[in-house]
C-alpha cells in the first residue's frame, strides 16, 4: 500500500504510479466539477467554454457575469502558476515532496471549499484555481501525456488512435497505432465521468462535504513525502 502511494506521490516517478494518479485526479476533477455545478450552476473545469462565455455575456452585455467568467480563466491561470513554482522550488532544493506539495495544497483547498465554501463568487474562483492546479500538475509529472480537468483532449487522442487503427486495417501499413494508450485514455475518460457521478450524487444528499472524503484521500497520497523531507530537516537540525 505505502509504496503505491509513493509511487503517486513521490520524487522518483514510475509510469504506472503517473497512470493511476492521472485516472484518481481524473475521478477528483469529475466530481468537483459535477458538485460544483450542482452548489453553483457553473462549471470551472472548462476554460474553452468559459472564455466563450465571456464572449457572449460581453455581447449581450451581462457583464457581471462576464466579469466572473473572467475572474473564472485568471484563478485557472493562478493555480496552474502556483502548481509549477512548487515544483520548481521543491526541485530546486532535491525535496521527496517536488509533487506532493501541490496535492497536499489541492486538499487544503477542496478541504476549505467543503467548510467555508457559500459566496458564488469565491467558490468559482476557488475551485478553478484548484483544477488549474491540478492539471498543471499531472501535465509536468506526465510531460504533457496526461490531463485529467477536461475530456476535450482525451476523446481527440481516442479519436487519433481509433483513425489510426481503421488506418492499419484497412491499408496493413503501418499507423503507430498505441493500444496501451488507447487504455489509459479510456481509464481517464471513465475515471472522470465515475467522479462526475459520485459527485453529484453525493452532493445532492451531503451538500459541499462532498469533498471532504476527496480531500481526506489526497492528503493521504501526499503525506508521505512530505513527512521524510520534515523528518529530514529536523535530523539535520537536530545533529
Amino acid at each position: 500500500m505505502v509504496p503505491a502511494l509513493r509511487q503517486m506521490s513521490g520524487r522518483h516517478r514510475t509510469e504506472g504510479g503517473d497512470e493511476r494518479l492521472g485516472t484518481l485526479l481524473a475521478f477528483v476533477a469529475g466530481a468537483i466539477n459535477a458538485g460544483g455545478f450542482l452548489a453553483v450552476g457553473y462549471y470551472t473545469s472548462h476554460m474553452s467554454g468559459i472564455v466563450s462565455s465571456i464572449a457572449d455575456f460581453l455581447v449581450l452585455h451581462r457583464w457581471a457575469a462576464a466579469l466572473i467568467s473572467v475572474l473564472s480563466v485568471i484563478s485557472f491561470f493562478s493555480g496552474a502558476v502556483t502548481s509549477s513554482l512548487l515544483i520548481n522550488w521543491a526541485r530546486r532544493r532535491g525535496l521527496h515532496s517536488e509533487f506532493a506539495l501541490t496535492l497536499m495544497l489541492e486538499a487544503v483547498l477542496l478541504l476549505l471549499f467543503g467548510l467555508l465554501a457559500r459566496d458564488v463568487q469565491v467558490t468559482v474562483a476557488l475551485l478553478c484555481f484548484t483544477m488549474g492546479l491540478q492539471n498543471s500538475l499531472i501535465t509536468k509529472i506526465s510531460h504533457a501525456e496526461i490531463r485529467t480537468t477536461h475530456v476535450t483532449g482525451i476523446v481527440t487522442d481516442l479519436g487519433i488512435e481509433c483513425g489510426r487503427f481503421l488506418f492499419e486495417r484497412t491499408t496493413h501499413t503501418e499507423a503507430r497505432f498505441h493500444l496501451k494508450k488507447v487504455i489509459l485514455l479510456f481509464r481517464l475518460l471513465t475515471g472522470f465521468l465515475l467522479g462526475g457521478i459520485t459527485g453529484a450524487l453525493v452532493f445532492k444528499w451531503a451538500g459541499f462535504i462532498t469533498v471532504l472524503p476527496f480531500s481526506l484521500l489526497l492528503a493521504i497520497i501526499a503525506i508521505g513525502p512530505i513527512w521524510e523531507d520534515v523528518s529530514q530537516r529536523f535530523r539535520g537540525k537536530s545533529s
